[in-house]
């Protein structure tokens, strides 16, 4: 894992003579009797009910706290119930703006700049003592906002349909003054802008870091693209491959839309010698029991390295969203559910419960030992990262299939498929629902 951006860029943007403390649950405790004037706390869907429930005790406390992020982004009203104010998007342009506020007893329930300038330079405040994950990763961002509107995406709706980008000479000073040597570029798309992501890659290569990003495999197209990015130090490509099916890539605005076009991408991404790791949903409405086998063979037939794969979630805000509430297909807002692995709808071809199972089979049978050993002669570039990318979701598989018949239950009560009381768990066997 790897620390979070926000954190850092709330720490840049507030004024020296403020003391700032930067806490991630996720790798250190949270004090709640820790003295400070401003709590501030960001949080995601599936992490929503945990930080609803942080800013209550905190405000017990007698602390003002400010909650901002994806979720308080697409649900303010209903992240006011919980905190003093909400931040609405993104902090640059309103975090100044609310200190003052705050200093001068004026806090306003609501801080947006729907699209604030990102020309001003945010320095790097350090903190001391954070692990860096497994690659010791240093996360940038050079863009903000996404020209598309995807119906299982809120990125469009949380940064804007304008394509706004950081000005190069910064990302290369932020670079500097990290101090870091391998990096992550956390745009939806690094290769977006061409023009922009060429002279980003040129102003890189004297740094002579390593980067990982996300980025659309339509890049590999363009031969000075593609060869900037391995010489300013690409070692890895996140791809959105979502589903195999052309109906559905067509649905997504996909740049390449047909099958064939797509594996010849991974081809020429792999010979450059960068490493490809895939996104697959399952899910959709197009997803079939036969979908799980296919996704499987089509990763290990194109040497694909890694693969994160995800249950279709419809987040709040999205227009899958409010599709599925239309038809009565979503069976719970309980939000610590949205998380990518649980199934909080009817799909239309399969259960609920044949999805989950799916999904868990699918990263099994892909990161068995003998399959990542098989794969590895096609990533001798990076097999360092092939084999710890690899087994890290083989752990959690097993995780998974170990907490299936609880999770199961669960999903089952909540689709009211399953009586709230007096079911057991050991009637959801995990090899039940798997693909036969």
């Amino acid at each position: 894992m790897f620390p979070q951006l926000a954190l850092d860029l709330i720490a840049g943007l507030t004024p020296p003579e403020h003391e700032v403390s930067i806490i991630e649950e996720e790798y250190e405790d949270i004090n709640l009797d820790a003295e400070c004037d401003l709590v501030g706390l960001s949080c995601m869907t599936a992490n929503a009910p945990r930080a609803y429930w942080l800013s209550q005790e905190f405000k017990k406390k007698g602390k003002t706290v400010i909650m901002g992020g994806v979720h308080p982004t697409i649900l303010p009203d209903e992240a006011l119930r919980y905190a003093d104010s909400v931040v609405i998007g993104e902090a640059e342009g309103v975090w100044s703006l609310l200190l003052d506020d705050f200093q001068n007893g004026r806090l306003q329930k609501k801080y947006h700049n729907p699209c604030p300038p990102l020309e001003k330079y945010v320095p790097v405040r350090r903190r001391k003592g954070l692990r860096k994950g497994l690659f010791r990763v240093v996360p940038v961002m050079t863009t903000r906002g996404c020209p598309y509107d995807c119906d299982f995406c809120c990125v469009h709706d949380i940064y804007g349909a304008t394509v706004r980008h950081v000005p190069v000479a910064n990302i290369v000073r932020y670079m500097v003054d990290s101090g870091g040597r391998i990096f992550m570029f956390l745009d939806d798309n690094i290769m977006g802008d061409r023009r922009y992501a060429k002279e980003l890659f040129e102003a890189t290569k004297p740094l002579k870091i390593q980067w990982v990003g996300q980025g659309s495999l339509s890049f590999v197209h363009d031969a000075e693209l593609l060869r900037l990015a391995r010489e300013s130090g690409c070692a890895g490509l996140f791809f959105g491959l979502e589903s195999i099916s052309e109906n559905r890539l067509g649905r997504m605005r996909k740049s390449i839309h047909k099958i064939e076009d797509v594996q010849a991408a991974i081809q020429k991404l792999r010979s450059t010698g960068i490493y490809s790791y895939a996104s697959l949903v399952f899910g959709f409405d197009e997803d079939t029991p036969q979908t799980f086998p296919e996704t499987l063979e089509f990763l290990n037939k194109n040497k694909v390295g890694s693969a994160s794969v995800n249950i279709l979630t419809p987040y709040p805000g999205t227009q899958i969203y409010r599709q599925f509430k239309e038809e009565g297909r979503i069976f719970t807002d309980d939000w610590k559910y949205y998380n990518h692995s649980t199934v909080v709808f009817r799909p239309r071809n399969v259960t609920p419960l044949e999805l989950l199972a799916g999904r868990i089979w699918v990263r099994s049978e892909f990161t068995k030992i003998s399959a990542v050993i098989k794969r590895l002669p096609f990533h001798r570039a990076h097999p360092l990262m092939h084999v710890a990318i690899n087994m890290a979701c083989r752990r959690s598989c097993r995780d998974w299939a170990r907490d299936f018949p609880r999770v199961a239950l669960e999903l089952s009560r909540l689709e009211g498929q399953a009586p709230k009381e007096g079911s057991s768990a050991e009637g959801y066997r995990y090899e039940d629902f798997i693909p036969k």
